[in-house]
This record gives C-alpha cells, sequence and structure tokens, in this order.
C-alpha cells in the first residue's frame, strides 16, 4: 500500500512508525502538518492508500478524511479524548492507560475506533512513557489496522457515546504549592509535564519550568528551598523530603528565546561532587557502567566524567564491561543545548567533540575486556559511533538508530567513525549509512552490520535478556583475537590519523566560512517550527523535483 504520515514533527514515534511499516514492504512517504493546504497537496501528489497520523497538534481538515481514511494515533485508552490525555493520566496517577488508533471525523477524537491497547503505568515522566509504551502499543495497533484494512468486511467500532473529554492541561492544573503538596505530588506534576512543556514555578525570584524530577527522600529542609546542587541538578526541599530537579527553562520574555540546561546552570550555582548520573555495577566478572544522560546528550563535563568512570571500572577485576547508558536512550552524541547556551559555541563544540573522541579512543583501545554497548533506548549521530567503540552491541526490540550526520548542518562527525564502520558494515559501504539520512530498525541495522542482535520486548525484558546472553560468554579467546586484531590495525593505520582527519573536517564545519551547522543546531535546539517537509522524507514531492 501507499501510506502518507501525517506528522507536526518527525518524533521518535513516527520514525518507529515509518521503520515498522517499511519493514512490512509498504510504500511510506511523510508529510509535515504545516497548514491545510500542504496537506491536501501531499494527497493529490502522492494519491496515499491510508493517512497515519502519529503526533498532531491540530484537527486533519475535511477535505482530506473525507477523501480517504486517516487513522490517529491517541495516547489514551477507548472512549478518552481531549488532546493532554497522557498529562491528565499522569497527574491522577492512573495505574493502567493505553492508546487508541481511531480514524478522523469531524469530531476530535470521537472517530470509530480501528485498534486499542491498555499498558500499566510506570512512574516516569510523560516522555518516557510516550518513547516506550505508547510508541508500543501505537506500532501493535497500527500493524492490526492495515491487516484489518486488507479485510473489505473490516468495520471500525464506533465510539460509546460521547466519551470522556479532558481540556487541555493548563500550567494552574500542574502548579506546586511546596508548603502542601508531598514529594510523590510534585514529582507527578512535573512528570506530567516532562519534556514539554515542563511546570512553571519560581526560584530566587526568576520564573522557570522544572523538568526532570527525582524523589531523594534521604535529604530535608525546607520546602521549595534548594538545599544543594550536583552534576547540573539541584535539590530542593519538600513537606516530606526531597526532591532533585535536573534540567529549568527560563520563561520566555519578550522576543528573547529559551530552552532547557541544567538546573544548576541556569541558576549559575556551582555544582558539588557527586555521582548522580553515573554509577557502576559489578555481578561477578561483569561490570556495568550506567550513565542516563537526559535525552542521551553528552556535554564536554558529561564526557569527562564518564571518561574517569570507565578508567575507575576499568581496574576492577571483571572481563566484560556493558555500557548501559539510559532506559530511555544509549547516546544521542554531543550536548547541543549546552553548546548553544556557551558564548563560543565554535569552541565549545570543539571541546565537546573531543571529549566524546577521548571516550571512544579509550573504549576502543580496552584490550583486555570484552565491551558491551548495551542499547535500552535509541542513539543517534555520535551516539551510535560511540556504541560502536564497543566489541558487542545489543538493543532493545524496537530502538531506532539515526547513525548520521547530515541533518545536523552537513557536520562530518567523528568519534572515530571512519575507522569503526567500515568494520562493521564493510568497505565501500560506508556512504549507505552516512548519507543515509533516514532511521533505522533493528532488522535493517542487523543486516546491515550495525547491531550484532535485538531482544527483549521491554526495558526491563532486554535487561534481563542481556544480563544472562553476556553471563555465557568465553571470554579468553575474545580478548586474545581483540589483543591481535589491534595491534594488526594501528600497524596499518594509527588511530590518531583516522581522529586528525575526522577533525580536521569538523574544524570546518565549526570554524570555516559555512555557517550551516551553527543554524541548524540553532534551529534545533530552538524548536523552530518546520516551513517545508525535507524531501528525504517527503518522497512524493521527490517525484516532482526528479521530474523537473
Amino acid at each position: 500500500m501507499k501510506i502518507l504520515l501525517l506528522t507536526h514533527s518527525f518524533n521518535s514515534l513516527t520514525q518507529r512508525l515509518f521503520v515498522e511499516i517499511e519493514r512490512l514492504g509498504h510504500d511510506v512517504s511523510v508529510e509535515f502538518d504545516i497548514h491545510n493546504s500542504v496537506t491536501e497537496g501531499a494527497v493529490d501528489l502522492f494519491q496515499p492508500d491510508l493517512l497515519i497520523a502519529p503526533f498532531l497538534k491540530r484537527a486533519i481538515p475535511e477535505s482530506v478524511y473525507s477523501q480517504i481514511p486517516c487513522l490517529i494515533v491517541h495516547p489514551g485508552p477507548k472512549g478518552d479524548r481531549g488532546p493532554s490525555s497522557l498529562d491528565w493520566a499522569i497527574l491522577r496517577g492512573e495505574k493502567t492507560w493505553g492508546v487508541t488508533l481511531l480514524q478522523a471525523v469531524e469530531e476530535m477524537d470521537a472517530g470509530p475506533i480501528w485498534a486499542t491497547r491498555n499498558f500499566d503505568m510506570r512512574v516516569a515522566p510523560k516522555s518516557s512513557i510516550y518513547r516506550n509504551e505508547v510508541s508500543d502499543g501505537a506500532v501493535e495497533c497500527v500493524l492490526e489496522a492495515l491487516e484489518k484494512f486488507k479485510d473489505p468486511n473490516f468495520k471500525p467500532e464506533p465510539l460509546e457515546g460521547t466519551g470522556i473529554w479532558n481540556d487541555v492541561m493548563k500550567q494552574s492544573d500542574r502548579k506546586i504549592n511546596w508548603n502542601k503538596d508531598t514529594s510523590k505530588t510534585i514529582l507527578r506534576k512535573i512528570n506530567s509535564g516532562d519534556g514539554n512543556p515542563g511546570v512553571l514555578d519560581e526560584i530566587d525570584g526568576e520564573a522557570v519550568y522544572l523538568h526532570n524530577a527525582r524523589i531523594d527522600n534521604s535529604l530535608t529542609a525546607v520546602p521549595g528551598e534548594i538545599l544543594k546542587s550536583q552534576n547540573g541538578a539541584i535539590c530542593r526541599g519538600t513537606i516530606d523530603g526531597s526532591i532533585w530537579i535536573g534540567h529549568l527553562r527560563k520563561k520566555k520574555t519578550g522576543a528573547g528565546q529559551t530552552f532547557k540546561l541544567p538546573a544548576s546552570q541556569v541558576l549559575e550555582r556551582d555544582d558539588e561532587p557527586g555521582e548522580r548520573d553515573i554509577w557502576f555495577e559489578r555481578r561477578h566478572n561483569i561490570g556495568y557502567l550506567h550513565f542516563p544522560f537526559h535525552n542521551g546528550a553528552m556535554s564536554t563535563s558529561q564526557c569527562e566524567r564518564l571518561l574517569e568512570a570507565y578508567h575507575e571500572a576499568c581496574k576492577e577485576d571483571v572481563s566484560i564491561l556493558v555500557m548501559m547508558g539510559g532506559d530511555d536512550f544509549f547516546s544521542n552524541g554531543i550536548h547541543l543545548n549546552a553548546i548553544e547556551a556557551e558564548s563560543r559555541p565554535a569552541e565549545a563544540s570543539w571541546a565537546n567533540i573531543n571529549a566524546m573522541d577521548n571516550l571512544c579512543e579509550a573504549i576502543i583501545t580496552t584490550i583486555d575486556k570484552v565491551t558491551v554497548a548495551a542499547l535500552s533506548g535509541n542513539a543517534g549521530a555520535g551516539g551510535v559511533f560511540f556504541a560502536l567503540s564497543c566489541d558487542l552491541i545489543y538493543a532493545r526490540t524496537g530502538v531506532v538508530l539515526n547513525p548520521h550526520y547530515k541533518n545536523m548542518g552537513n557536520l562530518f562527525g567523528s568519534e572515530y567513525w571512519t575507522y569503526l564502520l567500515p568494520k562493521r558494515v564493510g568497505r565501500g559501504n560506508e556512504k549507505k549509512i552516512m548519507q543515509h539520512r533516514l532511521p533505522i530498525g533493528n532488522e535493517e541495522a542487523i543486516n546491515l552490520g550495525l547491531l550484532d542482535d535485538a531482544f527483549g520486548k521491554n526495558v526491563a525484558d532486554f535487561q534481563k535478556m542481556l544480563r544472562s546472553k553476556v553471563a555465557t560468554f568465553e571470554t579468553k579467546k575474545r580478548i586474545t583475537d581483540k589483543k591481535v586484531l589491534r595491534e594488526k590495525d594501528e600497524t596499518e593505520r594509527p588511530l590518531s590519523i583516522y581522529r586528525l582527519e575526522e577533525l580536521e573536517n569538523m574544524k570546518l564545519n565549526f570554524f570555516g566560512f559555512d555557517p550551516s551547522y551553527h543554524v541548524a543546531r540553532y534551529k534545533f535546539v530552538l524548536r523552530e517550527p518546520k516551513s517545508h517537509t525535507p524531501l528525504y522524507l517527503a518522497k512524493h514531492r521527490q517525484r516532482i523535483k526528479n521530474t523537473s
């Protein structure tokens, strides 16, 4: 079939559906929901059999849904309606929730139902639940609907009554009362707005949005008071303990733009030493290094601290070292928000990429242990090649890779990709990866050689299976072979040469006359609305260009 994905942006769910639908052999194209006339034009050009809307912020026009079936992913169970479904579920503390695939009609979320899935709710940020449980359920619903679409006798289930409508959640609904709200209540409020729009609050007289929170009842203080700051996070007292807040975003004033940054950086507070976001775990002869950096972004200081933790882990008496990343992301490479906040972003970019390279080099040159990258969540750009630094790469089922830099102003990229990628995909095949701007799913990644295996229906399942898998490794021969290969590779062409050549190209990206990288970074960090759909996504528009 020809299937058009209509979406506000090419977000994680849209990427996942793109990968899964293409895997089944369907012809998929993407259009950003910019204006009704643009959507109408996309339908006229592509002539899809079906339109699927994974992520919208407004209604599909009648001129489209009356012409072809339009199926909308709604992040709520059967009968739930309204634009803040997941926000309300988290704020109310729902124990179970769901995702529903319904057909577009004139009334919002009132169309007949094609498929639905329910799931248990975790205590987690909205973005995490959306990226995991909602996305998994949405994929299952869409694949079920594609089967039903083939059946001429299938009729979707009408919505019973009018359903349950919830209005857009306002900041007043999430407002924190530090003198009355418990830690759990505050966490629910922050989780309901994470990662967008955040919870509006006031610290030291300044209006800020709160993000990325976790409870810590080992510390106590006056409710709302800042106890300490550590690795970018601040800890504030509550009526029954304390809560860490990892990131803040200043409220926009006038024409100025704001974006999310580590909380202590926004408040200009000095950090105390600590290991809040990096920790080592040992099980018998296997070491696990966890680094759940927010959104997978790795700043210069985070890379440096992780490198130090890696060196310490290498001193442990373990034969296998597993790089765990975080549950939501493994890594997305350099920290674009942190770079954008610097007065000299070119120099900040240079420092960040060198810190990433130092980390990758340490892993590549570890010859007395088997190293494993465990991707519980997605990886992108330099984060993929950071994973390739390891000997073996395993991913959770449904993880999506974006192993390219092209979308960030045609960055050349580093992290030793010119050494690592040919070893994985075969020399001469690098362009298939580096010129490819589309997401790559498990099956394709394994076929290309980017992954060794993928398994586990969710994060907990993946990590349990991973521990069992690495526990069966025969490490002696692997380590012997690894030493021989590293010595051979170094003799043929030293790692330093790969790094030098990569960084010469990156120097042009950062300091050269072409500002593409700086413009792309600014637009990414400030979340500038898209004015058009890129041609690599809009296949229907590629055909016009090729014809002309």
